[in-house]
């Protein structure tokens, strides 16, 4: 496989470094640089063309706007930001804008290797509190939820969009030109990894994730 491109994008000195330790163990990885501010982000990104930026957000000198500049400007880039503690709403500004994946600087170092692999592929990884918060409308810092990696790949999220427009299983398989039982079995992972177990909570996800918007509900005759 061709090695992962990266830059690291965080204020705070023992953060970055303890990115780019974990990144030089795996031979997989190329770090190109390390940024400072969105200022060096950008700069950086026009230089290098990252594959993919691993990036707190929420740290000194950097802010969601310079996100999406980066992801404006280089839309081959993939964003996983590793961030402490946020609040819904900032979670989903933040994927609203770009952010490939999202997981908390407590997820152990397994977690973040899969996501940097899983997202360089242009797939979104989200922890597990993340995606919950998303989906109750509660705070990321609840303790009811784990922190467990949660992959959801593109075609999954064809298929979730596709339900949440209210298509059936076999007009989702003959527009995907799949089986009906390819897509029942879809579903069913799906809905494990989601931890619903109803089409509404699919739909509450697309919801969430931009996949389909809310006015499509309201003005739909076939809902």
């Amino acid at each position: 496989m061709e090695k992962i491109r990266i830059t690291i994008a965080d204020s705070h000195f023992l953060s970055r470094k303890g990115l780019s330790v974990l990144l030089k163990e795996n031979s997989d990885f190329i770090l190109l640089s390390e940024a400072i501010s969105n200022a060096d982000l950008i700069n950086q990104s026009k230089f290098y063309k990252p594959d993919l930026i691993i990036i707190d957000y929420t740290s000194a000198n950097y802010t969601l706007e310079g996100i999406q500049q980066i992801v404006k400007k280089y839309p081959k880039t993939k964003i996983l930001a590793i961030t402490e503690l946020q609040s819904n709403e900032i979670i989903a500004k933040g994927l609203k804008i770009g952010i490939t994946s999202h997981l908390l600087k407590d997820c152990d170092q397994d977690e973040i290797i899969e996501a940097i692999y899983k997202t360089a592929k242009g797939e979104k990884f989200m922890c597990g509190k993340i995606t919950n918060a998303i989906l109750q409308e509660k705070s990321v810092n609840s303790d009811e939820y784990t922190c467990s990696g949660m992959n959801i790949s593109e075609r999954e999220m064809e298929i979730i969009t596709l339900i949440a427009e209210g298509y059936s299983n076999k007009e989702v398989a003959d527009k995907l030109f799949l089986s009906t039982h390819t897509i029942t079995t879809h579903r069913k992972n799906i809905m494990n990894k989601l931890g619903v177990n109803n089409t509404a909570g699919l739909v509450l996800f697309a919801v969430r994730e931009n996949l389909v918007s809310p006015n499509h509900f309201l003005f739909s005759s076939s809902n």
